[in-house]
């Protein structure tokens, strides 16, 4: 297991795409959306890499892939709201595809770490 999180690659593309939500993605969701599906996407985006971090402070990698597993059911969920907001209309058809291009391979990511801990 790493002790320095910021080493991992899974890591740092998790956190580029949580500081690009924050500046791009939230601001093209309603105002009116602020306390629900608003808040929803950040927390699901930035329990990402908070999963990842976390799981680095484990002492097996049982629990460190459990955290993963975590932050890979966080990257499911800000896919979702992805799919949400696009079918709402609130973001282009581009702009989805940008995010679902990044957060897939952020789960890919996920997926190959979890194995490497299980296996």
């Amino acid at each position: 297991m790493p002790s320095d999180y910021r080493t991992l690659n899974v890591w740092k593309v998790a956190h580029k795409l949580v500081l690009e939500v924050k500046k791009e993605l939230l601001n093209l969701i309603p105002q009116e959306e602020k306390y629900e599906l608003k808040r929803q996407i950040w927390r699901a985006a930035y329990s990402i890499p908070m999963n990842i971090v976390e799981g680095t402070g484990r002492r097996t990698n049982k629990d460190y892939a459990s955290f993963l597993f975590n932050a890979l059911g966080s990257a499911k969920e800000f896919e979702y709201c992805l799919l949400l907001i696009k079918d709402l209309n609130y973001i282009s058809i581009e702009c989805t595809r940008k995010y679902c291009i990044e957060i897939i391979q952020v789960q890919k990511m996920l997926s190959g770490l979890i194995k490497s801990l299980t296996e």
